[in-house]
Formats: structure tokens, sequence, C-alpha cells
């Protein structure tokens, strides 16, 4: 599976859309600076994915996204107000920023 993220800036409010195999893992490195440009809006929390079967699905589906160039696009999907015809590959809005634990 491949996953669509987005991550928001604790610090500063900053949307930042990436694509990942592991959004969980991905987020700890954005956290840890290892991405240029995320490094100086630390912390960052997952607010959102949409997840897809096909790598070159998913890295479209970010490109779209920041095509877009639109902070009130982004915010309304992490609301789930648009893009319905993403529902199905939608993970969930994700407001914790945690990982969810094993069973």
């Amino acid at each position: 599976m491949y996953y669509v993220y987005i991550i928001r800036s604790v610090s500063d409010g900053r949307y930042y859309v990436g694509s990942s195999s592991d959004p969980w893992s991905r987020l700890e490195r954005h956290n840890a600076g290892w991405t240029r440009s995320t490094k100086g809006h630390r912390p960052w929390e997952l607010v959102y994915m949409e997840q897809y079967e096909e790598k070159s699905r998913a890295l479209s589906r970010e490109r779209e996204i920041k095509k877009m160039k639109s902070r009130k696009y982004i915010e309304r999907m992490i609301r789930g107000g648009s893009c319905p015809d993403q529902l199905d590959r939608l993970i969930a809005p994700i407001y914790s920023g945690r990982r969810p634990r094993s069973k």
C-alpha cells in the first residue's frame, strides 16, 4: 500500500503534502529534521491520509494536491468537505498524529 499524507506544523500551522509506503515512519523523519523543506517548521503532526494500491497513483495524487497550491483546498480535504471521488481511498482525517496501536 502507498499513502498520500498531509502533515501540519504545530509551530506555525503550515501544511506539507507527501507520499510514502509508511507515513508514520515518514512523519518521524520529518520531525527528526531529515527533510530540508520541513526541518525549520518542526514539530509536525499527521492530519490526513489517502491509501492507494499503486505507487504511481499515490504520486499522481500528491502532484494533483500540490498543483492546487491552495490552503483552503487542503483544509477542506482534512475536514472531509471535498474530493468525493477520493472518498473510497480515504483513510480518515487523523487528528492525534499518533501511530495506531497493534492488536
